[in-house]
Parts: C-alpha cells; structure tokens; sequence
C-alpha cells in the first residue's frame, strides 16, 4: 500500500508568513499539493485545511509539521488529535523541531512511550506559554488603564450642526434615522448623543438659574 506523505502549515492570522514552515516541509520532498495550510488561532481543531488533512489521512501515511505548537496550543486536545491520528487512523507524526516526536522511528512499547512523555511535556509547555501571555496582556491592560489609556473604537465626534439637527428632529421635522445618517452615527449612538446633549443642557440651565 502506497504511503502518502502530507505537511501541514498553521499561522494564527492571514498577515503571517508560512514561507517558514513551508521551505522546512519542501526540504523533505513533499508536494505543495500535499500541504495543508491554516490560518487560524490554535486554540482548537476545528480548522477547515486540518479536518481536510484528517478526511485524507489512512493507515500507513504520514503527516509532517515544523513544531508542536503548529499543530496546536491546546494541551488536552494536542493529546487527543495525537491518539487520534496514532491509533485510530494509523498514521505517523514526524514534528520537525523535535526528532524525539517522530514516529515513523519506532512504534515499540519504548518508542510510544518516550513520545507520549514527551508529547505531554510540550504540550504542556505549549500551553502554558498561551496563558502566560494572556496574563501578560490582561496585566498591560490594566496598568494602561490605571495610566488612563482609553480602549475600544473611538467616539464619533458630533457635528457642528448638532444642535440645529436636534432642534428640528424634537421639532419633527425629520426622522431618528434621518438624524442619525446626517451625524453619520448609529441609532443606539445618536440617542446616547441625544441624552448627553440634553444632560449639558440641563446642567446649564440650573448653573443659569443658582445665579440668579
């Protein structure tokens, strides 16, 4: 029976350059027709080019990625897409960073051993690094936010006319929407600018009337 051979390439946005992993795979003679690329988070397997590889895989052939972590960041679900492609399908893993996950070496009871510990402990590590990042952004947000940094969109600035508009949609003469398009907003923003606008009156207004 023929054995195939595939590679499979993951970066976690379209702005990322695969040529990396690519030369790597084409070193070892695969086909580019043969290689499965994804640019999606690795957080998961639900990833259209591996579920593809995955429909192609059979018994005896070999799948091929440059490190743990392209093919997933995942602890629990690297160690079940592992027993997956070992066991159920019968395939081989070679991981090109890590001769020591490769087993196309050896499937003995030492071989299978050795990868799965391993497996375990870069998969771990995999993970381990993914949270320590989000910590690492959760901890930037807050001391940005403590330094007064402000996050989200924008606020969209008010018109100069904004009174004027106001004047003629309490008035009637044109629409929430009709308001909401010449300020070049949303209706849920207009009517927050709304209750802005006629809290500053009012403000106003009672600031007017204490002096007198």
């Amino acid at each position: 029976m023929k054995k195939n051979v595939y590679g499979y390439v993951r970066v976690s946005t379209r702005e990322q350059n695969v040529e990396r992993q690519l030369i790597a795979l084409e070193k070892m003679g695969i086909d580019q027709t043969e290689i499965f690329v994804d640019r999606q988070s690795g957080k998961d397997f639900q990833r259209p080019a591996y579920q593809n590889m995955i429909k192609k895989l059979k018994s005896g052939d070999v799948v091929v990625t440059k490190s743990i972590d392209r093919l997933g960041r995942n602890y629990e679900e690297i160690k079940e897409q592992w027993r997956i492609l070992i066991k159920e399908i019968g395939a081989d893993i070679i991981i090109q960073d890590m001769p020591l996950l490769n087993t196309t070496k050896s499937r003995d009871l030492l071989g299978n051993f050795i990868s799965d510990i391993v497996l375990q402990l870069l998969s771990f590590v995999a993970e381990n690094e993914r949270n320590n990042i989000r910590a690492r952004q959760a901890e930037g947000i807050a001391a940005a936010k403590r330094r007064g940094v402000r996050f989200g969109k924008p606020a969209i600035p008010i018109p100069e006319n904004f009174a004027e508009l106001y004047g003629c949609w309490e008035q009637g003469a044109i629409t929430i929407n009709e308001f909401a398009r010449l300020c070049n907003m949303g209706r849920s923003t207009i009517y927050k600018r709304i209750g802005e606008y006629k809290s500053m009156h009012q403000m106003c207004s009672e600031m007017i009337f204490s002096r007198n």
